[in-house]
């Protein structure tokens, strides 16, 4: 039976889905390289129904953000495997429709390039489209960076690439620094290793967002498939690499999220650094060093290395990531240990505590730890005002602790809460610099260079006529310390905590003393999450189920905890702090009758569900926060499970 026969008849059978079925027939009938074909017979022989629907039974979403998935198949096919490579890579990404191979994204590549030139054309602007790359060192990173840029310049394009793996924020920076009109990441930021991702950003060197979202979507979702066979080969001649002036322009702003450098003057700072295999190294290093910590690099992780071998997970969020570099803080009794994800947007750390034991803090702990210590500093620097203002805000994502709410409060500064995702604090951060220049073009005629105006005067020049941002992060282990660049930083991130201990170490204290501090002054608040894993179509079916009931029938109670207040993002109208709309999305936010509440919604990046639970209880003194913080956890434990069984059986129909 030869395979399109051989497809029909198990789709009949309902061994292949439908949309499997027409996807195959679709794949084989255009101009495919003979290893794809060689690919999809293979698996068709094997009869491996369950690995075919995995790969085709959908296109590969090009969501607001980019495109990520698979790289490797759960089921490789020989020649897709080919002779082991460098770090065990495959000799070809998976042939699928649901896969990020060669054709995906070069389809994504086409489509960005083609709304980048209308837009540009629209916008009455003659410039040839740039396009900035970089990328981290999965499987295949470089190979698709090297497609990409190839594509770009096919289409007529200007492409700019790096030397090598380089972080995220570098790349936001980098897109800004040279004036180009797109970027994108190959990265799949702390997924598993089978796993990378194509992330679209624009001329503002942030994250796509409305309208350009959707305007690549479907400028993407356009292209045909007899469109790609002609981009398929890499032509690299036209492809510019970015030389050392480039990388130093981001060190040089990277530096400035230290706002009070002589902190590392007054002590020595002991640091355990990892980049677990990643792009971190690169730049948070010197960064450090610079400062004037003493860094001490985790050597088993420092090489970069698709496969992540020394961990289960390249990810700063799991304490098995940290598990060697604590090792080596004990051993050379360090400060702080500090990590950073594969592509450096976000950061971990474990702090010395007063019990002379290391200890791991959440992202929410490490944001709130920032936010205090950062509007304390700006107040005690003369940048923002003693008292405060409405013209300074922090900016959190709705899913992190509430605990930021509370210290912005308590300094007198506006707190503004955003959907997922890094790229709407980046777009509130755009509104408040357009804000500025309109006000000094329209009052005083100035059409102000932003990027080259010094931090000082532009942090007083929006207090006077827009908005300061002053800090931003988000649970995820994802801090932004100001505007130069326009994504989550882990760079900078590894700078902003590292002053933060060298000036607490200054003062006697650890980083847990200073914690307890902050709860003392704003009351003790704990955080936990709930992550239901659902690989393949049959877990998207799932985490559908989960989202679409919580909107036809919304939860009245888990257990004995009744429900007070159900609030749907989906449906309802809700405006930030600044009186501004905010997009409508599958966000659920709950309350609870004993005063603890709970975010819902589906990963962005991960084929999983999550719940995001929060907590919290006055603390009158310092005696009694080791019984608040023992209770609230037993509440929350308790909390949490009861949210889990009741998704489970959602799930499940």
């Amino acid at each position: 039976m030869t395979t399109i026969p051989a497809i029909q008849t198990a789709g009949q059978a309902g061994k292949l889905l439908p949309e499997t079925v027409t996807n195959l027939t679709d794949w084989l009938g255009a101009s495919l390289p003979s290893w794809a074909v060689a690919s999809i017979d293979e698996l068709v022989a094997k009869q491996a129904w369950d690995e075919l629907n995995n790969r085709f039974y959908r296109d590969l979403e090009f969501g607001t953000g980019g495109i990520h998935g698979r790289t490797i198949g759960h089921l490789p096919t020989s020649i897709e495997a080919g002779e082991p490579g460098p770090q065990g890579s495959p000799a070809y990404a998976a042939i699928g429709s649901n896969i990020l191979n060669d054709f995906t994204l070069t389809r994504a590549t086409i489509g960005l390039f083609r709304y980048t030139k209308k837009y540009l054309a629209d916008s009455g602007r003659a410039d040839i489209p740039a396009l900035v790359i970089a990328h981290d060192v999965r499987h295949f990173s470089r190979h698709f960076c090297e497609l990409a840029a190839s594509t770009w310049t096919k289409l007529g394009g200007n492409a700019y690439i790096f030397e090598g793996p380089r972080s995220t924020p570098q790349l936001s920076f980098t897109v800004r620094h040279l004036r180009a009109h797109a970027g994108v990441v190959i990265t799949a930021s702390h997924n598993p290793p089978h796993d990378n991702g194509f992330k679209a950003y624009f001329e503002d060197g942030a994250q796509v967002v409305a309208p350009h979202d959707k305007g690549i979507v479907n400028e993407v979702n356009a292209v045909p498939l007899a469109d790609l066979a002609a981009f398929l080969s890499k032509d690299m001649s036209r492809v510019i690499t970015l030389g050392r002036s480039t990388e130093d322009a981001y060190l040089g702003v990277a530096t400035k999220a230290a706002i009070d450098t002589s902190v590392f003057h007054k002590t020595r700072l002991r640091v355990a650094f990892t980049n677990i295999h990643g792009t971190g190294g690169v730049v948070s290093v010197p960064l450090l060093i610079h400062a004037g910590a003493e860094v001490h690099e985790v050597h088993e992780q420092v090489t970069f290395d698709a496969r992540f071998p020394t961990v289960k997970s390249p990810n700063p969020e799991n304490a098995e990531a940290l598990a060697l570099a604590v090792q080596l803080a004990e051993k050379q009794h360090l400060d702080v240990v500090l990590a950073t994800d594969p592509d450096c947007d976000r950061m971990g750390v474990a702090v010395r505590g007063p019990d002379g034991k290391m200890h791991l803090l959440t992202g929410n702990q490490i944001g709130a730890l920032l936010a205090e210590y950062r509007l304390s500093k700006y107040k005690e620097l003369g940048i923002i005002p003693a008292g405060g203002s409405d013209r300074v805000a922090i900016i959190k994502t709705f899913v992190t602790t509430s605990l930021q709410d509370a210290i912005g409060r308590g300094h007198g500064v506006k707190v503004i809460n955003t959907l997922t995702g890094f790229k709407w604090i980046a777009a509130k951060i755009k509104g408040y610099e357009d804000r500025l220049k309109t006000a000094l073009l329209a009052k005083q005629g100035i059409a102000l260079n932003y990027d080259s105006t010094p931090f000082d005067s532009r942090a007083r020049l929006l207090q006077q006529h827009s908005t300061f941002y002053a800090f931003g992060c988000e649970e995820s282990y994802g801090y932004l310390p100001n505007d130069y660049v326009r994504d989550k930083d882990g760079n900078a991130a590894c700078l902003m905590f590292a002053e933060l201990c060298a000036a607490v170490k200054a003062q006697g204290k650890t980083v847990i003393d200073y914690l307890d501090e902050i709860y003392l002054k704003y009351g003790f608040y704990l955080e936990g999450v709930v992550n239901l894993y659902y690989e393949g179509a049959s877990g998207a079916a799932k985490i559908k189920r989960i989202l679409e009931t919580y909107r036809s029938s919304p939860p009245k109670a888990f257990g004995d905890v009744a429900v007070a207040k159900f609030q749907d993002f989906g449906v309802e109208v809700f405006k930030d702090a600044d009186g501004e709309s905010i997009p409508k999305q599958d966000l659920y936010l709950v309350t609870l009758a004993n005063g603890f509440s709970f975010a819902a919604r589906g990963s962005g990046t991960e084929p999983k569900m999550k719940f995001y639970v929060f907590a919290s209880a006055p603390v009158r003194t310092a005696a009694e926060l080791a019984a608040v913080k023992t209770q609230v956890k037993a509440e929350l434990d308790r909390v949490k499970a009861l949210i889990e069984a009741d998704a489970q059986k959602r799930a499940e129909g």
